[in-house]
């Protein structure tokens, strides 16, 4: 928190704030962080957000769906905070206001307060000031400040917004297509996503308060208070922030910043007092966990994406210098029950010895989360991907010999400016002979201020979607051919909770993270009657497939279980 942020005291009456959450896991545990610190400073927390002093829209600008979606969000909020409560507080936080900071305030003068993602821990005075600016908005319009009214106040709760969100056909719905035009405009015209040096002009109050770092330097640590939101079986374990890659479509190195790990003794400090909680699965996250650890090394030089440089660089280590593979061996040794996944792997940092620790190390789920975005050569090359078609089929070749059984999940790219009928092809062949037990698949989204964007040969939506619809019916045959391959096997799964009907109806997924996952189906009509949700090893949370068990099981528990049956993308089972 700046120095410049005065300090502002709380009201004699609790302060109560709701906080919507959109986008990744990584975006989940900073809304988590923000709970955690509200908590412990004496704020009391709701899921009303219509009846919250302060709401919170921590915000994702990952694609131009997700932009879309976190402006409806703000604009929503603002128009439910007129109608039932002026005097509410309304926060940007996320990487929405980290990516527009100078603009977003002008664009959204509704807001009371912008932060971004260094700010996440001290958002106890982001709170406070933002109350004060809305307090001086009301009376400087109406003469008189709006009357609190009397609410039940949880110290427990949030709202999450999942994609999908569509644009209302009002007032709200008009102003947020101009301004996600005005965005894609800003964009073009910096080119470099506000990466200029200086600070945002002094706040005064009445206009909207400014905390957000132009270069993003935070990582959480052990010490740092936290309200976790997923259920109390799993957790998200953030190993590091921020990226290296140049990728040629993304701008999240922009928006997160540099590569930046956590020390390894801390994590291993949170995943002991998880598993102590009852935690049953660590999930690890950040941008690239297989580059974990080598921005530690002394005189650390980022120039190593590449997977010669990388290689070289891990090798060139010492004993004592952390990477992912002694990260992973130090989890594996703790005592208890449980899993540890492995999530966002770049193939560029794989190492025999990656390959070797999830062959050696039994808690560590036999599964692999390897974005790959293409195969074809010149696909891979414009989009900056640091891996050839060669290096790809010999590494997953190489990871499915060294740990048997393991499950590989990816994404690809359709769409892709300049990708030809020829280049589309070689990625369906790519796809129906790699058979991928998990795959989701992206139409390209052009982003302004990207290299992609800029590129000659864009491809019509139209020719997206259908690419996309094509992929995704090559894996469908392949999910199917998978899901039946399991029938008449016992598997150990962890349940999470009782299906419900709209579970039980197998409607198509979407996550910004990981594209189009499955499309429509009648699995629905297998599915009737009472069943508990499960996963298996091969299962991430909210991304993956699921384990249907017909049955009675503890939840939040270990179970064996026989596969009975399957769906195109999902198994049917029974207590084994």
């Amino acid at each position: 928190m700046k120095e410049s942020l005065r300090t502002v005291p709380l009201p004699a009456e609790p302060v109560c704030v709701s906080l919507l959450s959109l986008g990744c896991a990584k975006n989940l545990v900073d809304a988590e962080i923000m709970l955690g610190a509200l908590l412990r400073d004496g704020i009391e927390i709701t899921n009303d957000a219509a009846q919250a002093d302060v709401l919170i829209v921590n915000t994702c600008a990952f694609i131009d769906a997700a932009q879309e979606e976190s402006v409806d969000t703000i604009l929503e909020s603002a128009e439910v905070r007129q109608a039932n409560k002026r005097d509410q507080g309304l926060i940007v936080a996320g990487c929405l206001s980290q990516r527009f900071r100078d603009e977003l305030p002008k664009l959204l003068p509704e807001v009371d307060a912008f932060m971004g993602i260094d700010q996440v821990a001290g958002i106890t005075d982001i709170v406070k000031e933002a109350l004060v600016r809305r307090a001086a908005k009301v009376r400087s319009r109406d003469g008189v400040q709006s009357p609190k009214p009397n609410s039940d106040k949880s110290r427990a709760g949030i709202q999450s917004r999942n994609p999908g969100v569509k644009g209302r056909k009002s007032e709200a719905g008009r102003r947020k297509s101009e301004i996600v035009d005005r965005l894609a405009e800003l964009d073009r015209e910096s080119g470099n996503l506000g990466h200029e040096s200086g600070e945002p002009a002094a706040n005064s109050p009445g206009a909207p308060l400014i905390e957000v770092n132009r270069r993003p330097t935070y990582i959480p640590d052990y010490a740092t208070p936290r309200f976790r939101l997923t259920p109390g079986h799993f957790a998200y374990v953030k190993i590091a922030e921020g990226c290296n890659h140049p990728c040629s479509f993304c701008t999240i190195p922009r928006m997160r910043g540099a590569h930046r790990s956590r020390v390894l003794a801390d994590v291993v400090a949170e995943a002991r007092a998880l598993l102590a909680d009852g935690v049953k699965e660590l999930n690890l996250i950040s941008q690239d966990s297989t580059y974990y650890g080598l921005d530690l090394r002394p005189n650390h030089n980022r120039a190593i994406s590449a997977p010669e440089k990388f290689a070289a660089a891990v090798k060139s280590l010492g004993t004592e210098e952390p990477t992912i593979s002694t990260l992973l061996r130090e989890l594996n040794a703790l005592p208890g029950e449980f899993w540890v996944r492995l999530l966002y792997t770049h193939p560029a940092h794989w190492t025999d010895e990656l390959i070797s620790t999830l062959a050696e190390c039994p808690k560590v789920a036999r599964y692999v989360d390897i974005p790959l975005q293409h195969i074809h050569e010149n696909m891979l090359e414009r989009m900056r991907r640091e891996t050839s078609q060669a290096y790809i089929v010999d590494l997953l070749k190489r990871i499915r010999a060294g740990v048997p059984g393991i499950a590989l999940r990816t994404t690809f790219i359709v769409g892709f400016p300049g990708e030809t009928e020829a280049h589309f092809a070689a990625l369906l062949d790519f796809i129906r002979e790699t058979k991928f037990e998990r795959l989701g698949v992206f139409a390209y989204s052009q982003e302004d201020g990207t290299r992609a964007g800029k590129m000659e040969g864009q491809i019509p939506d139209k020719i997206k979607r259908q690419r996309r619809d094509l992929a995704m019916a090559s894996q469908h045959e392949v999910a199917a051919q998978v899901s039946a391959s399991f029938v008449g096997r016992e598997l150990r799964v962890l349940t999470e909770k009782k299906a419900s009907a709209k579970e039980l109806r197998n409607a198509s997924i979407r996550s910004w993270e990981h594209g189009l996952i499955r499309g429509e189906t009648n699995d629905d009509a297998q599915l009737k009657g009472q069943y508990l949700v499960a996963r298996s090893e091969a299962d991430a949370p909210d991304i993956d497939g699921r384990v249907y068990v017909r049955g009675d099981l503890p939840l939040g528990e270990f179970a064996s279980v026989k596969v009975v049956g399957h769906t195109d993308y999902d198994l049917i089972a029974a207590p084994a």
